[in-house]
């Protein structure tokens, strides 16, 4: 079979069917024919182009874009950089945007490249340090936009669940995640907010909540089934971060078939159901996950390192981050 026309190969190709998409949307593997002859096609998004003249004229190169939500300086959309189609088959969006608006040096360190470094969290060094730190993020306003959601100022059209349990301190509102495109089930990645604001973080949690956790997770498993058909339980997987972005009790739901990133490996996510058995096997009410060891991995220009763990890694005492 000849080569040397393959623009003319690909416009011969006849589809007949979707064999796969990856959860997130960026490699599809088309079956079909071309000349009555059975061929696969196997689609996959380019990488981005980093030449500064590219990217000069990057933000001008991008069309129609369509809000899909904002809140304080945070907002998100989806646009075309392909040009435009027919009106009979437009160009559907190939670009997912976050924008952070004014973005502080935080956001600027944060998403920046830097090594990582895996940390031991005791409870000794959570309670001195890291608790204090997390008490001045929270200070800092920085979950004004988590409360403004949960007290339904801000991104109601995107509540997919509000419940409505028996004590008002045990409920939970679910939302997508800001990075799934809202299409792709193997992509599915929603997050489970809880409303009581006593719970900053999976070290919070004591032993006295497992039965709370059970019940969180079971109804969270019956109302993503009746939100998504085809979506059974054990397609779902629950975990948090540990550290968290923020400081406010949240659990991650994903597919299974969500293709795993850094933020669900090994010293970044902790399974949701590992952790209520861990509970389970603590003696006492009141024990919990402050009184263990956690292991997870910071960069090096996050606060965290440079003002807690790299002081410990040399011998010094952390100066107070409270």
């Amino acid at each position: 079979m000849s080569t040397t026309n393959p623009n003319g190969l690909i416009t011969r190709f006849k589809f007949q069917s979707l064999l796969r998409q990856d959860s997130a949307g960026r490699r599809i593997i088309l079956k079909g024919t071309i000349s009555g002859q059975p061929a696969l096609l196997l689609v996959e998004r380019a990488a981005f182009d980093i030449d500064p003249a590219y990217l000069n004229s990057f933000p001008r190169l991008v069309t129609h874009v369509n809000n899909l939500g904002d809140n304080d300086i945070y907002r998100w959309y989806m646009a075309n950089s392909l040009p435009d189609g027919t009106l009979d088959q437009p160009t559907p969006p190939d670009l997912k945007l976050n924008l952070i608006y004014p973005c502080t040096e935080a956001h600027v360190a944060k998403y920046s490249f830097q090594q990582s470094r895996a940390v031991v969290e005791t409870p000794e060094i959570y309670t001195k340090f890291v608790r204090p730190y997390m008490q001045r993020c929270r200070e800092e306003g920085r979950l004004n936009w988590v409360f403004n959601i949960i007290e339904g100022r801000t991104e109601q059209e995107n509540v997919l669940f509000r419940s409505e349990e028996a004590d008002l301190k045990d409920d939970f509102l679910l939302l997508p995640d800001l990075n799934w495109d809202r299409k792709t089930i193997g992509g599915l990645h929603l997050l489970a907010l809880v409303e009581r604001r006593d719970l900053w973080s999976v070290r919070d949690l004591t032993r006295g909540d497992v039965a709370w956790l059970r019940h969180l997770r079971a109804t969270l498993v019956k109302t993503v089934e009746g939100l998504y058909e085809g979506v059974e339980g054990d397609m779902l997987k629950f975990y948090v971060h540990y550290q968290p972005t923020y400081y406010h009790f949240h659990i991650h739901i994903v597919h299974v078939d969500l293709d795993p990133s850094a933020t669900q490996g090994v010293g970044k996510a902790i399974s949701l159901d590992n952790v209520i058995n861990q509970l389970d096997t603590m003696s006492g009410a009141l024990t919990g996950m402050a009184d263990v060891d956690l292991m997870y991995t910071l960069g090096e220009a996050s606060e965290l390192w440079t003002k807690i763990f790299l002081p410990l890694k040399e011998g010094k005492v952390p100066k107070s981050t409270g």
